[in-house]
């Protein structure tokens, strides 16, 4: 009999479906009332915040600052640029009216039409590239980095909760340069910091990537990603750094006087990502029971949990567990204080135990009458079978309880490291490929799918052939080999692997 888990489907009976009830079980977000968006709750965007919190220290580390721009972009400022707007025409939220007047008979109607249109923006490049050209005129107003924390809507057929929305939240830097190299050193620097993030925070290993030509940003003349495999093998990009070489500076007006006076165009770059980190983060780490937090970006550290029968044995243990969350509080991990809570409901145990289990909180800290005499805390770490305890006297765990955490944070990353290896191969012909991504094996089902490294060539053929198998070149490894062959898809020279996978 298969053992009895908390979030049913499980992962290998339906994981899209387990998906949806992690993050309802974790009760961080649910379907809003306007299609295809969502309602973040409190743990989900606390979860967010803390996300923000360390990126935005990151981004002002490095020089950045932060602005804010137009929700609404005029569709002209769209169409000066044609890839871009060709990219994101078919996902374009268009405002025509502005004003709302009564119907006969009843109701509203859309009445004042616009002159012209606006777009909700998809992406800011073209509206704050408005911007920019007003404020350069000289190589002495470069660079500008400039990056905002927003909203953007996208009109999606098939939503999924974080993963993919209508609207979402994120954070878009738009930066301007003197000259290419500059401005290539800085999409660079953003993806690295990218990837630090995911790493060391998110205890999510990525690859660092160069986009195959089809896969670019619209308008970019190179993109630069982040990959990371789930659970169920699938990659999902992660975050994006784009070289927009002169594209939209030419087309926005982007221009200054060099030190010699000579008039030139800028180099710009842009770069994000987005809440698709929270649906990222539950897909590498959450098991049957629910949501796993890394906790470097839990929202809370550690829960106590206080057990007792009457009023008496009450009055003393919560009386322990303040002084001890007291301690616990003054101590500082991953940039903030530790942040400890007493859950003291009235409700049973085990159903409160398992709200934080499904919710990820790192640590739960259970005490009653007997921890209190002993001075021993009861332990349970959420990286650990949920019912293995460990009794810890009261001293050693506020000693020891920022190392403990830091040992979590290590056993996320290497346990998902460990998986993105084992489901990653390296591939030579094209029966192989399909085969990795389409058989079934019974007594191996390990070895199907997941990360295929194979030699690659440009052209329709290889799309229409990778388009069938519903797989995609998700990038170019930056610290793969040069390594000359064969594409396993047209019998063209390749020069290096290429990662594929099938994806979000």
């Amino acid at each position: 009999m298969a053992a009895k888990t908390a979030i049913t489907p499980t992962r290998n009976d339906d994981y899209p479906e387990w998906y949806q009830q992690v993050v309802k079980a974790a009760d961080m977000a649910e379907n809003s009332v306007v299609r295809g968006c969502m309602v973040i709750k409190p743990w989900g965007y606390a979860l967010w915040e803390n996300m923000q919190r360390v990126l935005d220290r990151k981004f002002k580390a490095t020089g950045h600052v932060n602005a804010y721009f137009p929700l609404l972009i005029p569709l002209s400022f769209l169409e000066k640029e044609a890839t871009h707007v060709e990219g994101f025409a078919k996902e374009c939220a268009v405002v025509t009216h502005h004003r709302l007047e009564a119907k006969p008979g009843g109701g509203l109607q859309p009445a004042g039409e616009l002159d012209e249109p606006f777009i909700i923006r998809p992406t800011s490049e073209t509206i704050i590239g408005a911007s920019y050209a007003k404020w350069v005129q000289s190589y002495r107003d470069l660079p500008i980095l400039i990056n905002q924390w927003a909203n953007v809507m996208r009109w999606e057929m098939r939503t999924r909760l974080f993963l993919r929305t209508t609207e979402f939240l994120w954070q878009e830097g738009h930066t301007v340069h003197a000259t290419a190299a500059e401005a290539v050193e800085e999409t660079r620097r953003m993806l690295d910091i990218y990837a630090d993030f995911a790493e060391h925070y998110m205890a999510m290993p990525v690859i660092k990537g160069e986009k195959t030509p089809d896969e670019r940003f619209p308008g970019a003349v190179d993109t630069y990603t982040i990959e990371s495999m789930m659970q169920d093998r699938k990659a999902l990009q992660s975050g994006t750094s784009h070289f927009l070489g002169q594209n939209f500076a030419a087309a926005s007006g982007i221009k200054f006087l060099n030190k010699e006076g000579v008039e030139e165009t800028a180099w710009t770059t842009s770069w994000g990502v987005s809440t698709r980190l929270i649906g990222g983060l539950i897909m590498t780490h959450s098991d049957d029971d629910g949501l796993v937090l890394p906790p470097r970006l839990a929202p809370w550290h550690a829960v106590i949990l206080p057990i007792y029968r009457n009023d008496d044995e009450r009055e003393t243990v919560l009386a322990f567990c303040r002084a001890l969350k007291a301690e616990l509080s003054e101590q500082m991990y991953a940039g903030q204080e530790l942040q400890v809570q007493i859950d003291d409901r009235d409700l049973r145990g085990g159903e409160k135990a398992w709200q934080h289990i499904k919710k990820g909180v790192p640590l739960r800290l259970e005490i009653g009458p007997r921890d209190v005499a002993s001075g021993s805390i009861c332990v349970l770490r959420r990286d650990q079978d949920v019912k293995a305890k460990t009794f810890t006297p009261r001293a050693e765990l506020i000693a020891g309880i920022t190392k403990t955490l830091d040992e979590m944070q290590d056993n996320l990353l290497a346990k998902a490291k460990a998986h993105r290896e084992a489901h990653t191969k390296k591939i030579d012909t094209y029966a192989e490929f399909v085969a990795f991504f389409t058989a079934k094996n019974e007594q191996k089902p390990e070895i199907h799918g997941g990360f295929a490294l194979a030699h690659w060539s440009e052209g329709d053929d290889v799309l229409a052939k990778l388009k069938e198998l519903k797989v995609t070149a998700r990038c170019i490894p930056l610290d793969g080999p040069k390594e000359a062959g064969t594409c396993i898809f047209s019998g063209r020279p390749s020069q290096q692997r290429v990662i594929f996978a099938k994806s979000y």
